[in-house]
């Protein structure tokens, strides 16, 4: 009968070790911040791509456009209601001076991406047109908006989720630019 009991028992725990189990799964994302997805890339180069310029499609850049200076890689779509809700901010703080290159990810046209900027403003230094995703799929892109922080060597140094706005500029994404921006020029800032 004890052995009965025993084996009852056993039946009966598993389902709720496998359902208590299951909840903390479930409230350890419910409390995580979808924005800080780590990035494979993070303190490794940019991937290697070649990519046309969204104004002159026979212009093709590389990766070495993220070179040379700290820049702010948006990647960015029409289709994209977050990517409209941060253009503003992006306007503003390229106004400032601070270095923003853009990838246009999967857009239906480049004339309605180039139809966008010219509506919306044009906050990139450069813009490059990603029709397929690939350069995107290769910085591990889940969706647009992303921007991606990258020091004077093409070093990927921080990945931000969502869209930039004054709270995240004021936040981790602005304090890393700032901190990186004069650690890369000396400290003469």
């Amino acid at each position: 009968m004890t052995e009965g009991r025993g084996m009852r028992i056993a039946i009966l725990a598993i389902p709720l070790i496998i359902f208590i189990v299951l909840v903390g799964f479930l409230l350890r994302g419910l409390f995580s911040d979808p924005t800080e997805l780590s990035s494979a890339l993070v303190g490794k180069p940019v991937p290697e791509f070649v990519l046309p310029d969204i104004y002159q499609p026979e212009t093709l850049h590389d990766q070495s456009v993220l070179t040379g200076q700290v820049v702010l890689l948006n990647v960015w779509a029409t289709w994209c209601p977050t990517c409209r809700a941060e253009h503003e901010y992006l306007n503003q703080l390229a106004a400032e001076g601070v270095a923003i290159i853009g990838l246009n990810y999967k857009d239906d046209s480049r004339a309605k991406a180039v139809n966008w900027l010219n509506t919306l403003g044009d906050p990139y230094q450069l813009n490059l047109f990603d029709e397929m995703g690939n350069v995107a799929l290769d910085f591990g892109v889940y969706g647009a908006p992303e921007t991606f922080l990258i020091d004077t060597d093409g070093i990927v140094h921080y990945r931000h989720v969502g869209d930039v706005n004054e709270r995240v500029w004021a936040g981790e994404l602005g304090q890393r630019y700032r901190a990186l921006v004069e650690a890369q020029s000396g400290g003469a800032s």
